[in-house]
C-alpha cells in the first residue's frame, strides 16, 4: 500500500489591497520617501548609509546577505553569509575555503550578493567577479573572532557530511585541549573574498508595485546610473 501523508497547504498570504496600502502607506513614505535619495554618482556609498540605516532598524544581523555561486553543473547555489567589509574595493565576507561555497568560487571565481532590510522594505542585489583575500587580511579578522569560533573553524570540516552532532562536539573537545593555553591560529583553509561590482542595484518598495529601482553598471572605473521600470 503506498504510504500517504497528509499534508496542510501553506497559507500563502493575499496580494494587498488598497486598503492594505492605504495603512502602510505612511510606514512605506517614512522609510522610502525621500526623493533626493538616489542623487548619487556611485554606489558604494549609498550602500553605506543604506547599511547605517539597517544596523538602527533590523532585529539582527543587518549585514546578512546571500550569497550566490554556481557549482560544476552550472546549477545556482545560494546561502547566508555575513558581510564583514566593504569599501570601494568592494564586499568582503569569510568562510573555509573547502567548503561548497570555497570550491565553487575556486572553479568560477564570479557571484551575486543579496541584502534585504525588511524593517526597510529596501534590498541591494550586487553581482561581480570575486578575488581572495590577502593572509594578512584574513589573519587579521581570524584573530578578532571569538576564541570558540576559532577552535570551531578548526574542528569543522565544512560541507562534509556528519555522522551526528557529537562527533562534531568531540572534534571541538579535541581541538580545544589542542589549543589549551595557546593562541589559535588561522586554518591555512579558512580564509576569504571579495565581491568586486561590476552592478550594484538598489530596490525601494513604494505603494502598489510601483517600486523604485536604481541600477549601477561600472566600465572600467566609471559608473553609469539607470532608473528600471518595477
Amino acid at each position: 500500500m503506498p504510504y500517504l501523508t497528509c499534508m496542510t497547504a501553506p497559507v500563502i498570504p493575499s496580494s494587498p489591497t488598497r486598503e492594505d496600502y492605504a495603512r502602510d502607506y505612511a510606514a512605506a513614505l517614512a522609510a522610502n520617501g525621500d526623493e533626493t535619495i538616489f542623487d548619487r554618482a556611485e554606489p558604494i556609498a549609498l550602500f553605506i548609509d543604506w547599511l547605517a540605516d539597517a544596523k538602527a532598524t533590523e532585529p539582527n544581523d543587518a549585514n546578512a546577505m546571500t550569497l550566490s555561486t554556481v557549482d560544476p553543473d552550472g546549477a545556482p547555489d545560494s546561502r547566508v553569509v555575513l558581510l564583514k567589509d566593504v569599501d570601494a574595493h568592494g564586499f568582503t565576507f569569510y568562510s573555509n575555503a573547502e567548503s561548497a561555497k570555497g570550491r565553487q568560487l575556486a572553479a568560477r571565481p564570479r557571484a551575486a550578493l543579496l541584502f534585504h532590510w525588511k524593517s526597510l522594505r529596501r534590498q541591494v542585489r550586487v553581482r561581480g567577479r570575486v578575488e581572495p583575500v590577502t593572509p594578512a587580511e584574513a589573519d587579521a579578522y581570524f584573530a578578532s573572532r571569538a576564541r570558540e569560533s576559532r577552535i570551531g573553524a578548526w574542528a569543522s570540516d565544512q560541507s562534509r557530511p556528519l555522522e551526528n552532532r557529537a562527533a562534531l562536539e568531540q572534534a571541538v573537545a579535541r581541538e580545544a585541549a589542542r589549543f589549551e593555553g595557546q593562541d589559535v591560529p588561522r586554518p591555512r583553509h579558512w580564509t576569504g573574498w571579495r565581491v568586486v561590482p561590476d552592478q550594484v542595484e538598489f530596490w525601494r518598495d513604494r505603494p502598489f508595485r510601483l517600486h523604485d529601482r536604481l541600477r549601477f553598471d561600472r566600465d572600467g572605473a566609471v559608473w553609469t546610473r539607470t532608473r528600471l521600470q518595477p
